[in-house]
């Protein structure tokens, strides 16, 4: 009896071990773009301006990544400056751009490829490098070849609430009339031309018309919102800047010359060059010989109470305003090189005052 147990345990021993198969090996395959020509750019080199705002730039292009699983992938474009793409701290500071879903490209305007380059520290004006590849997603990483996209942003003209000024000077038209610009909240300034006349009034308007608020005289400098108000009077003709306070509610008129001052000018520090103004073209220009180790400014009135410089981007700019106050982090204005140049100031447009130095 106890031999026909024993050959029972060991036939159920061989039958177990016999039955028993090898257990398969689970391998995780590793996710591939494939060859360098994973991921292809439409443009290898972008100039951007207002015009192409609201066109397609650059397209981005790439095939799908096959995973083991069949589910969605997601696609991130991952975007840097040359600098930050190497090292052990590689594509960390990356503007990473999540596509989608199983989508293959990704499209820019020109407006967002401008706000990325300046966000990425591409200087208005200037040509920087952006690198760019493609990050996928399922249940582990891969990653593109990378492209290299040249950009040329610039800088979009900031938009400022108005006002409109029309006038004795323009015939009363506020819907033809020039601006006012809120460079500071509620505070709105502008140049008007006024040719000799036989009067200087003028108003501002909310509207281009005279159905909405409009702005007149209350005497000692104050203004009222009683449409039925006198103008108010500019103290003569010529190049005015205008203003109204709508914090204060007052308002001021100075007519103005302009001129250039500093020791990359003719007159140095001393004497100033005057601009002469184009009523055509609306700007002021002088040409003269500029030397390159120097600075200069362009004021008012021969005069440190209306003055421009240049801002931290290379803008025009106001150091010295009775509108807006002093700005101590206004930079003189230099120029490239010695030579004779054509110098234009243009405060036409009081959301964009800007100047141009052409050497001839």
């Amino acid at each position: 009896m106890k031999k026909i147990f024993s050959l029972a345990i060991l036939l159920v021993a061989c039958i177990a071990y016999g039955c028993k198969k090898e257990a398969n090996l689970t391998v995780l395959k590793t996710a591939s773009f494939g060859d360098g020509s994973s991921l292809s750019a439409s443009a290898n080199s972008v100039t951007l301006s207002k015009a192409n705002d609201t066109t397609s730039v650059v397209t981005f292009s790439w095939p799908a990544v096959k995973y083991t699983i069949k589910a969605s992938v997601t696609y991130t474009l991952q975007i840097d400056v040359p600098a930050d793409t190497v090292g052990t701290n590689a594509w960390a500071n990356a503007k990473k751009i999540v596509v989608g879903n199983d989508v293959l490209s990704k499209s820019y305007l020109g407006k967002d490829l401008n706000t990325l380059a300046t966000d990425m520290g591409i200087a208005p004006g200037t040509e920087g490098t952006l690198v760019v590849r493609v990050q996928s997603y399922q249940d582990q990483y891969a990653y593109s070849k990378t492209v290299v996209l040249k950009v040329k942003p610039y800088q979009p003209i900031a938009i400022y609430p108005l006002l409109y000024i029309p006038g004795n000077y323009q015939g009363w038209s506020p819907g033809t009339a020039p601006t006012a610009a809120a460079l500071k909240p509620k505070i709105y300034e502008g140049y008007v031309y006024m040719a000799p006349a036989d009067n200087y009034y003028f108003k501002f308007t909310s509207a281009q018309d005279w159905d909405h608020i409009n702005y007149g005289d209350a005497g000692a400098g104050a203004i009222t919102t009683d449409g039925l108000a006198g103008g108010l009077l500019s103290p003569g003709p010529g190049y005015v800047q205008v203003s109204i306070n709508l914090n204060t509610n007052t308002w001021s008129a100075v007519p103005t010359t302009w001129s250039i001052l500093g020791d990359a000018s003719p007159g140095g520090w001393n004497t100033d060059t005057q601009l002469t103004y184009d009523v055509a073209k609306e700007v002021w220009t002088v040409t003269c010989d500029m030397k390159k180790d120097g600075s200069f400014k362009f004021r008012a009135n021969n005069n440190w109470v209306i003055d421009f410089g240049v801002n931290a981007d290379g803008n025009l700019a106001y150091a010295d305003s009775p509108v807006f106050g002093y700005d101590g982090s206004v930079q003189n204005i230099t120029v490239p090189a010695d030579g004779n140049y054509t110098i234009t100031l243009d405060l036409h447009d009081p959301s964009n005052y800007n100047y141009k130095l052409k050497k001839n």
